[in-house]
């Protein structure tokens, strides 16, 4: 692992994962600073999320890193961003800083590699898909599905899926991809009989 100064966007409930995209609408002064800043020197943003409510909030212990892939300054300045995820992160520290901006500590992975599911795993995540998608009334294009290769699978699920921000912190941690396919199979059973029992969600 690489120590690292990583500028951050304290985010509830948006997960980043590597070679994912996230759009972000940036509005609040801090995070224009923030945007403008990265856009001036790396580029780098990281994503984390915060354990609470308030200001200045602690955080979780693990975020990622992206990339600003895509930026459209509005004149009201504000900003629609893309983020690419490059690599998960662990906090070491926050550090005292005068930037309207939080600034930490951390050390980043190394990118992942390729990984791969075994194919009982692959069938049973996208039959559990399938499943958790007809009881909310998803609409989902399954030939589209099923050509995405298995990171893309996994990760892609683990972004979109209507889960609690702990539940995709827990997503997040995983440290293989089996491991996060399955936490998702997990969840989505979780949240398919709080649907059917009553008609809560994981949101």
């Amino acid at each position: 692992m690489n120590r690292a100064r990583i500028s951050i966007f304290p985010l509830s409930g948006a997960l980043l994962l590597p070679g994912m995209e996230l759009p972000l609408h940036i509005f609040e002064p801090r995070y224009r600073a923030l945007v403008q800043d990265a856009s001036a020197r790396d580029r780098r943003i990281g994503m984390i999320q915060p354990r609470s409510e308030g200001q200045k909030p602690p955080l979780f212990d693990v975020g990622c890193l992206g990339r600003i892939s895509h930026i459209e300054a509005l004149d009201d300045g504000r900003f629609n961003i893309i983020l690419t995820g490059l690599a998960r992160f662990r906090l070491v520290r926050e550090l005292e800083v005068a930037t309207l901006f939080r600034q930490i500590e951390a050390e980043v992975e190394q990118a992942p590699e390729d990984e791969v599911l075994h194919l009982v795993e692959r069938a049973a995540l996208e039959q559990e898909s399938r499943r958790f998608a007809d009881a909310l009334g998803y609409a989902v294009d399954w030939t589209a599905v099923s050509r995405l290769d298995d990171m893309a699978l996994v990760n892609g699920i683990a972004q979109i899926a209507p889960f609690d921000p702990a539940a995709k912190q827990t997503l997040l941690e995983a440290a293989t991809l089996s491991e996060r396919a399955d936490r998702i199979i997990q969840l989505m059973q979780i949240v398919g009989r709080a649907e059917r029992d009553g008609g809560a969600t994981m949101q």
